[in-house]
C-alpha cells in the first residue's frame, strides 16, 4: 500500500455505519484510522485503531499523534460517533442530556479541531459530520438527540468558514433510519411514522450513506462546503 493513498479517520468505527465505511475505504486501497471506546476486531493492512472517547481532549490528541506517526498525514475525518436518547423530554434526566451533548457535540468538535490541525499540515482535507433527518422533522421524543445534531449542523457551517482558508471542506450528511444499534430499541410504529414523512418512504442503508460520504470526500465536491444533505427526500 503506497504512502500516497488517502488517509481517513473514522470515529465510531467499531460497528455500524462507521465499520461499513472503514471496510469500504480499505477495499479501495486507502488507509484508515478508526476510533471507538472499545476494541475493534477489524484487522486489515492499512488500518490503525485507537481506543478513546472522542470527547476526551487528551485521548484525542494522542490518537491524532498516532495517526501522524502511523501514516504521516491525515486527509479526511468522518465524524460518525454518536449516541441517542429517545424519550419524552419530561422523562429525560439532565445526566442523559449531558451525555448526549458530550459525545455528539463536544466529541465532534474535538475530533474536528484536532484533525484539522494535522490536515492543515498536509495542505487541506475534508471533514464529514453526521446529523439526522430528526432535525428538520423535529421528531417528538428525541429532544436531546435532535438538539445535539442541530448543534452539529451549526458547527459544520461555522467550521466551513473558519477552516476554508486552510483548504479544509466541512459538510454533513443526515441519514434516515438505518438498521444499526442506534435505532434497534425504537418501536416499529415510531419508525413507520417517520418513514411516512419521507418523500422516499423506506429505511436507509449503509450504502445510501456511503454514497454521500464518497461525494464529500472526493474531488467532485471541491466547491462544496458548509452544506447538509438529508437522505430520503426530507427537508
Amino acid at each position: 500500500m503506497g504512502n500516497e493513498a488517502p488517509v481517513t479517520l473514522i470515529t465510531g468505527a467499531r460497528k455500524g455505519i462507521g465499520r461499513f465505511l472503514a471496510e469500504r475505504l480499505l477495499g479501495r486501497g486507502e488507509r484508515v484510522a478508526g476510533i471507538s471506546r472499545t476494541p475493534s476486531d477489524l484487522r486489515r493492512d492499512g488500518y490503525l485503531h485507537f481506543e478513546c472517547d472522542v470527547a476526551d481532549e487528551k485521548a484525542m490528541r494522542g490518537a491524532i499523534q498516532g495517526v501522524r506517526r502511523g501514516f504521516g498525514r491525515l486527509d479526511n475525518l468522518v465524524n460518525n460517533a454518536g449516541i441517542a436518547s429517545m424519550n419524552h423530554a419530561l422523562l429525560t434526566p439532565a445526566s442523559t442530556v449531558e451525555q448526549v451533548l458530550r459525545t455528539n457535540v463536544v466529541g465532534a468538535f474535538v475530533a474536528a479541531r484536532e484533525s484539522a490541525k494535522l490536515m492543515r499540515q498536509s495542505g487541506g482535507g475534508r471533514i464529514v459530520n453526521f446529523t439526522t433527518v430528526a432535525v428538520p422533522l423535529a421528531l417528538e421524543g428525541e429532544a436531546a438527540y435532535v438538539a445535539s445534531k442541530a448543534a452539529v449542523e451549526s458547527l459544520t457551517r461555522v467550521l466551513a468558514r473558519e477552516l476554508g482558508p486552510f483548504g479544509i471542506r466541512v459538510n454533513a450528511v443526515g441519514p434516515t433510519p438505518v438498521e444499526t444499534d442506534l435505532i434497534r430499541a425504537v418501536p416499529k410504529e415510531k419508525i413507520d411514522a417517520l418513514l411516512a414523512r419521507q418523500v422516499l418512504p423506506r429505511m436507509g442503508t449503509p450504502e445510501d450513506v456511503a454514497q454521500v460520504v464518497d461525494f464529500f470526500l472526493s474531488p467532485a465536491s471541491d466547491f462544496v462546503t458548509g452544506q447538509v444533505i438529508y437522505l430520503g427526500g426530507v427537508r
